[in-house]
């Protein structure tokens, strides 16, 4: 078959938005012929992967609205801003570019995979062809006991971040996009609900993450964890809804001595959660890595026991389906995309009714974790299980393929 995917974030050994477009398309072009949309920020990555591994099945168009571009990898906050902005209109410019690409090629499915953000619409759906809808995020909110607590700044920022969700859902072309779709795929159960609301008729609950086989070989094959100290880890950008100031929190109640707490990454809140940690008495336990690159973050994950990671509002986290690659326990809030990776058997899912008793039932599972390497293994070895047998890049590529062939033959 012929397959269309829109993907303006697409780039080769990244993780987060350009990890998946580029992922997906690999996957399915082993099935199909694929023709792939996105920035030309990413085609330094991908031409030099190409020259590399040739990949006859697929050809790359790429485009940026007015012809400018964004390297969002690369831009500073300010330039992140405008990201967005920038995005609306690279789809519109992708739906002009794939018009008479389509008169030519006549394809079978169009496929929207990057932004995964439910709330800006995707102008190729007007494309006269079966159209697949993510999977898509966004739809998840911090619950409204912890917004009380937060900053004023992060109260604004919340605010602000739920006036645009709301005025993306009334935008017409959202709601044509969410209408038209043939199969939309969501990355959360909040977030289908919302898909539901807006007009998709046809809606499932699928991550849109995923682990290559070789990286999981490679995180399979770990250091012998009975080792001392027990290191606890959290992994992210450095910021409100992420949470770990809740994480520091139960690990100062869980009053573990020999025991270490690194964080990896930096932001805004970097300066508060430092002076955090000499208010609760554990600065000398907790370790700031900075920002790691991404093969140097699985190297400090392989080094640790557990991952915490006590995100209010995520559509993804992909280092807890990292994580578990690595063998380790998860502690996480029963929230967004983790809620979805993480079960009973691979770590533990916190309620998040109220600060406080997150904070109590983490540092008891913190316990509880660090006081039983039996647990730990167990739980690292279905955790490890399950990513195989679930979030496996390859099968989440058949199962792509699978979708495709079904909505061609019934169309």
């Amino acid at each position: 078959m012929k397959i269309l995917i829109s993907a303006y974030a697409c780039e080769p050994h990244q993780g987060s938005e350009p990890g998946v477009g580029w992922n997906v398309v690999q996957e399915v072009s082993k099935y199909h012929h694929v023709w792939v949309l996105t920035s030309k920020c990413h085609r330094l990555a991908i031409e030099t992967e190409l020259a590399r591994n040739p990949q006859p099945q697929v050809n790359f168009i790429y485009l940026d609205p007015f012809d400018f571009q964004i390297d969002w990898n690369q831009s500073g906050k300010k330039t992140q801003n405008w990201v967005y902005i920038h995005y609306y209109f690279w789809q519109i410019k992708a739906y002009f570019v794939s018009l008479p690409l389509h008169q030519k090629i006549r394809f079978d499915i169009l496929h929207h995979v990057t932004y995964v953000k439910y709330t800006s619409p995707c102008f190729l759906c007007f494309l006269p062809i079966p159209f697949i809808w993510g999977p898509v995020g966004g739809g998840e909110l911090i619950p409204a006991n912890f917004c009380s607590k937060l900053s004023l700044s992060a109260q604004i920022y919340e605010f602000i971040r739920n006036l645009a969700r709301s005025i993306g859902e009334y935008d017409p072309f959202v709601r044509l996009t969410a209408n038209k779709s043939i199969l939309a795929l969501a990355t959360t159960e909040d977030t289908a609900a919302r898909l539901r609301q807006i007009g998709a008729k046809n809606v499932q609950v699928y991550s849109q993450l995923g682990i290559s086989p070789q990286a999981l070989i490679k995180l399979g094959d770990c250091i012998n964890r009975n080792s001392s100290p027990i290191r606890f880890l959290s992994v992210g950008r450095l910021i409100h809804w992420k949470g770990f100031n809740l994480g520091l929190a139960a690990f100062a109640q869980a009053n573990l001595p020999n025991s270490e707490y690194w964080i990896i990454g930096e932001g805004c809140e970097q300066e508060n959660l430092a002076h955090l940690t000499q208010q609760l008495g554990i600065g000398t336990q907790v370790k700031f890595c900075g920002n790691l690159s991404h093969s140097e973050t699985l190297n400090q994950i392989t080094n640790c026991h557990i991952l915490i990671h006590p995100s209010l509002h995520d559509s993804g986290g992909l280092v807890c389906l990292e994580a578990m690659a690595a063998g380790l326990p998860v502690i996480c809030l029963n929230l967004g995309g983790p809620a979805v990776q993480v079960t009973e058997e691979t770590g533990f899912k916190i309620t998040a009714n109220t600060p406080e008793e997150v904070i109590q039932n983490m540092a008891q599972a913190m316990i509880l974790l660090a006081r039983d390497a039996d647990l730990r293994l167990q739980m690292g070895q279905a955790g490890q299980k399950r990513v195989r047998d679930c979030f496996n890049w390859e099968l989440k590529g058949s199962f792509l393929a699978q979708c495709y062939e079904n909505i061609y033959t019934h169309q």
